[in-house]
């Protein structure tokens, strides 16, 4: 039976081994992978090492073993798409809705959804949708605000707070705004001195004050803070950004010298940023608002032809870069000019500027409604999406308790059945284990049967030899005799109860036996008996009676007793647990057409016997050239010395 099982418990144990070889691959893979995706996110992105950056995070994003780990992949889509993003790229788009794909059907994994939801809102803000932008930036706010054991840098942190006040204030949700910036000032005040987010943080709450319309005392303390912060950090800083803060203050407090004086600087700024750089549409109109503004503030002091001036600059600048102006831009334009008219006496003209102004005011509200109506459906589709996932996650928790409820039947049927299995196999196995033991002890009892119960032909010639030799008054060679045959036949009942005997007493009933057939043929044959030398005979246990039918099968059949040169040897070799037997004779003429039809059956269960010895138990039978019979058999032993 443990023969049976134990093929099934090796090939178990190889497949777990391979099982477990698998799953250390697989998780050696992806922590290596994952070691070489943190090295390069510390990594700083620079001009000198854009290219080579972005082609070290392309060879990952190429690994077809990456799509097996949902946040690795997402990871690596994240950063391709910031990379492109900063060169003004399309496939940052391309990268980023891939990452969110893959990221926020996921549970948990709040970081990498932060830094996508907010990657999403920059390609969105780069391609004027404010309201869908809002959506992702205020998902992304809300993991910050939300859940503290989020592990994303206080860097990572402010941005995304601020983006999204950003957002809400260009939508017009300045409490909203307010809040998210000043969650965001505490965050911003642990970075590192010079960060960029000291000067970001108080720009925005300085502007979203403004729009909310406090008054000049609010803006105060923070425009006092960005005075500092540019004091002790003058080159880390854009002083633009101070500048139009300042603006904001006076514009309050009705300083209008001081509002002039740092809307010239903040113009200046702009227009020497147009000259040495690259010009971008964003800059331009920058400027071309600086220009009105200037403008109206001299118009305020009563200076009308400064104003006319900037005026007439801002015409050039529009003219200029036509198709990069934003249309809301030129209502404050075109206010300006209308307020030149009035103050020059060209009343009609500028009522007609005004009504003009009106007209483009309703044009852009309508393409900013339409464009808002778009946003809002575009948002619906998205919550839709939102709740479709949030449902579809829902049904796949449904669906796994489910399926580890069938699994869990399922490893309960295959157990039931597996144990009604090993009760039919052991059932079965205990039948045919009782059905083999009653036919060995069944052979065992006609062997013994056979071994107690001399032939009666042999003990009828055996009795007449005896009685021919008391007859002829050879009173010595019948004692002899007699002491043989009683010897052999007490052997041969005391060998009968024993499963194993010593291989001494064996040959020991071999010598009676022989010398027993030698006289009762009168000498007519000789025999040899070759034991192991080196060997102790009583140490090796053999089955009983075992040689003895092959051995009479060669004197009785296996040789001419008429010659008187018949002979039979007998050899026993030793090969660690196997006893090799061979039992020679010297072969009988037989007369030509003359087949032998005899058959023992002393020889028939011995065969048997041996058949129930195991594997290693042999039979061969040899035929001579000189007509004579080698029988070999291979015994299984037990060494008594070895045992003990």
């Amino acid at each position: 039976m443990m023969r049976t099982f134990f093929p099934l418990f090796v090939l178990l144990i190889f497949f777990m081994q391979a099982c477990e070889e698998h799953a250390n691959s697989t998780n050696q893979l992806a922590s290596d992978l994952t070691e070489q995706i943190l090295a390069l996110e510390k990594a700083s992105v620079t001009p000198d090492s854009f290219d080579s950056l972005k082609s070290v995070w392309q060879g990952l994003y190429s690994n077809p073993a990456l799509h097996l780990d949902s946040v690795l992949y997402t990871k690596v889509n994240y950063h391709l798409a910031r990379l492109y993003g900063m060169r003004g790229q399309d496939s940052a788009s391309f990268f980023v809705k891939q990452a969110l794909d893959y990221i926020e059907p996921t549970k948990g994994n709040f970081d990498e959804k932060a830094l996508v939801y907010n990657g999403m809102g920059n390609i969105l803000s780069m391609q004027a949708k404010a309201h869908e932008a809002g959506y992702y930036y205020n998902q992304a706010a809300a993991i910050v605000l939300s859940d503290s054991l989020v592990e994303l840098s206080p860097e990572a942190k402010s941005v995304m707070l601020l983006s999204a006040a950003q957002s809400n204030n260009a939508t017009y949700q300045l409490s909203l705004a307010e809040r998210m910036i000043r969650q965001a000032i505490p965050i911003c005040d642990s970075l590192p001195a010079g960060h960029i987010s000291h000067q970001r943080v108080l720009v925005q709450m300085i502007h979203v004050l403004r729009a909310l319309k406090q008054p000049a005392d609010s803006i105060a303390p923070y425009l006092t803070k960005l005075e500092t912060l540019h004091l002790h950090y003058p080159s880390q800083y854009n002083p633009a950004y101070l500048y139009e803060s300042k603006v904001f203050y006076f514009e309050k407090t009705n300083q209008t010298d001081s509002l002039l004086r740092y809307q010239l600087l903040k113009t200046q700024l702009d227009e020497e940023k147009i000259r040495s750089t690259e010009t971008h549409a964003t800059d331009i109109n920058n400027l071309f608002l600086d220009y009105c503004n200037v403008a109206t503030t001299y118009l305020l002091l009563n200076q009308v032809i400064p104003a006319g001036n900037f005026l007439q600059k801002a015409a050039t600048l529009k003219r200029e870069n036509k198709e990069k102006m934003l249309a809301r831009n030129d209502i404050y334009y075109q206010k300006a000019v209308s307020s030149l008219c009035k103050q020059t006496g060209r009343k009609d003209e500028a009522i007609a500027l005004l009504n003009q102004t009106i007209d483009l005011e309703e044009n852009i509200y309508q393409e900013q409604n339409t464009q808002a109506v778009a946003e809002m459906n575009a948002l619906y589709q998205l919550q839709a999406k939102d709740r479709s996932i949030q449902t579809l996650h829902e049904n796949i928790k449904i669906n796994d308790l489910r399926l580890e409820q069938n699994r869990l039947w399922l490893i309960i049927s295959l157990l039931s059945l597996g144990l009604l299995a090993f009760l039919i196999f052991f059932l079965y196995y205990r039948q045919q284990q009782r059905r083999i033991r009653s036919e060995r002890e069944k052979v065992i009892l006609q062997q013994q049967l056979l071994r107690t119960q001399m032939e009666p032909h042999f003990i009828f010639n055996t009795l007449a030899a005896l009685q021919s030799f008391v007859r002829l008054d050879q009173k010595e060679r019948a004692i002899k005799y007699l002491n043989r045959f009683s010897r052999l036949l007490r052997s041969s009942l005391e060998l009968s109860r024993e499963q194993l005997v010593p291989l001494s007493e064996e040959v020991e009933t071999l010598e009676n036996y022989l010398s027993l057939q030698q006289m009762r043929f009168e000498q007519t044959f000789t025999y040899q008996i070759k034991s192991p030398e080196d060997q102790d005979l009583t140490a090796i246990m053999i089955p009983p009676m075992l040689i003895q039918p092959f051995v009479e099968n060669a004197i009785v059949h296996g040789m001419d007793m008429e010659t008187g040169t018949g002979y039979v040897v007998i050899e026993f070799l030793l090969h660690e647990d196997i006893l090799e037997i061979k039992i020679s004779d010297s072969g009988k003429t037989v007369a030509a057409g003359v087949v032998p039809d005899h058959r023992s059956l002393s020889s028939t269960i011995s065969r048997e016997r041996l058949h129930l010895l195991g594997k290693k138990a042999k039979l061969k039978i040899k035929a001579t050239a000189n007509g004579g019979t080698i029988v070999t058999l291979h015994i299984p032993v037990r060494n008594q010395c070895k045992t003990v």
